[in-house]
């Protein structure tokens, strides 16, 4: 039988998002279950905060799942921010964010087998979350931990420019790597969505979000394209 799959939801999404996807995921052989995340419970994170709560209620999931399919490991996934806050859980360094008083640490690494991250900036300009980006790209670089697998999952859907239908997409991916002009999901450019050394993907035609009118990462057809990496 397939590793369990563990879901992690993007920023400001709850876990009913992913009930779709959680049911493909099943519908295909894999068992899944989402961290199951309120919007409201993303309130403590605002302004850059510590993302500590989020990472707590993903390692209480992640050790239910285990004692539950009676497993060694399973499989997670990231979506959006839950991408990087996923590359925090695995981590073997003392998370201490902006304004926190006390350092957490996970060191998870060896209880995953692959994240795969979907459409999850990796990088970041804007400030209020740059000092959590920069906690995971100069602590894990890349596809940092050799036992873990990762995959990301980038979306061509569309070209950001300072025009009427792709000026939140030109502001977003400008907010995000730097530059406004090049090809993302809507919100997170391919630029930032890979990283080095990891299986990298790129998607046409998804949206970034499950709320998104059309197909996103989750969608049917999408999933297809990346779900043998949970095999």
């Amino acid at each position: 039988m397939p590793l369990p799959t563990v879901i992690l939801p993007g920023y400001l999404e709850s876990a009913i998002a992913y009930r779709q996807l959680e049911q493909s995921l099943q519908d295909l052989g894999f068992p899944a279950v989402t961290v199951p995340l309120r919007r409201r419970d993303w309130i403590p994170t605002f302004g850059g905060r510590p993302v500590t709560s989020i990472v707590q209620q993903l390692d209480c999931t992640v050790k239910q799942t285990l004692q539950q399919y009676n497993a060694t490991q399973i499989n997670l996934i990231g979506h959006s921010a839950g991408g990087w806050i996923s590359r925090i859980y695995l981590g073997e360094k003392p998370y201490l964010g902006r304004g926190a008083v006390k350092p957490f640490l996970w060191g998870s690494h060896p209880l995953v087998a692959t994240l795969v991250t979907l459409g999850t900036p990796h990088i970041s300009q804007e400030r209020w979350t740059r000092w959590n980006l920069d906690f995971v790209k100069n602590n894990y670089p890349g596809a940092f931990y050799p036992n873990v697998r990762y995959v990301c999952v980038a979306g061509k859907t569309i070209f950001g420019e300072r025009q009427r239908g792709s000026w939140l997409a030109y502001s977003s991916y400008q907010l995000t790597c730097g530059q406004g002009n090049t090809w993302g999901d809507g919100i997170t450019p391919i630029a930032a969505a890979h990283l080095d050394g990891a299986e990298n993907l790129v998607l046409e035609g998804v949206k970034h979000s499950p709320r998104s009118p059309g197909i996103w990462y989750g969608s049917p057809e999408p999933l297809k394209a990346w779900v043998s990496y949970l095999a």
